[in-house]
């Protein structure tokens, strides 16, 4: 009888995690940031209680594994919604390496030694930090290399072409929000941001999804898709 209820309890608690995790999305099977890694490991530990809880009332922990499911799950609308809480929850991106000129304060910020860097480096295939132009810690602790145009795999260089240089574009509308800041920082202000949006279809803000702009002040905008799309062929 005490086998056929533990079997009971291990089946009601996988099948416990399986709603949340689909409730929550697939980031806890993906890039998890820090609050999602968290959470996955509090909501695990539970299942694992709740599975071998013969004496204890395994309510009592079902009962925590839904109220750590939904809570994970209002976060994250609330971050798709605004950016600000978005930022706070997943962290935000800090560049460690531009230009040649290496962020001694951000390096500090994000806890990495320069030993550590350069580590992450090599292992991305950089041996050579000044063959790299931009470097980026990520929301989930990842480090985004872009490397300096003659320096690239199969680069121009190799077939004599003249390389140009890539740079960092900004955000200036995400989630139909103006970046206000990223936007000042491009040298321009909303009046030229809404005048090149309209020139590429969009009638509001509001109905960009994402927009950039680059170093010559070409603004690319993705707008939000309300239309039907076609069946997934990724199955």
């Amino acid at each position: 009888m005490e086998t056929i209820y533990i079997i009971a309890l291990s089946l009601g608690s996988l099948l416990t995690i399986f709603i949340l995790t689909k409730l929550m999305g697939y980031r806890q099977m993906s890039q998890m940031s820090m609050f999602d890694y968290i959470n996955g490991i509090t909501i695990g530990s539970i299942a694992a209680e709740m599975a071998t809880s013969l004496e204890d009332d395994f309510t009592r922990s079902l009962t925590a594994m839904i109220v750590y499911g939904v809570s994970t799950f209002l976060i994250s609308v609330l971050s798709n919604k605004f950016v600000k809480v978005r930022r706070i929850i997943e962290g935000k991106p800090l560049i460690l390496l531009n230009n040649g000129e290496l962020y001694r304060k951000n390096l500090r910020k994000a806890k990495i030694d320069v030993s550590e860097f350069l580590e992450q480096c090599r292992e991305q295939g950089y041996f050579d930090v000044s063959k790299l132009e931009t470097a980026i810690l990520e929301g989930n602790g990842r480090i985004s290399f872009l490397p300096k145009a003659a320096d690239r795999p199969l680069t121009p260089s190799d077939v004599n072409l003249a390389a140009t240089q890539d740079f960092m574009v900004a955000n200036v509308i995400l989630d139909g929000r103006v970046m206000s800041e990223n936007l000042k920082n491009t040298g321009n202000d909303e009046k030229w941001l809404i005048s090149q949006i309209k020139g590429q279809g969009a009638k509001r803000v509001e109905d960009v999804l994402l927009a950039t702009c680059d170093a010559t002040n070409k603004v690319t905008v993705f707008m939000k898709e309300n239309k039907k799309k076609d069946p997934d062929i990724l199955i």
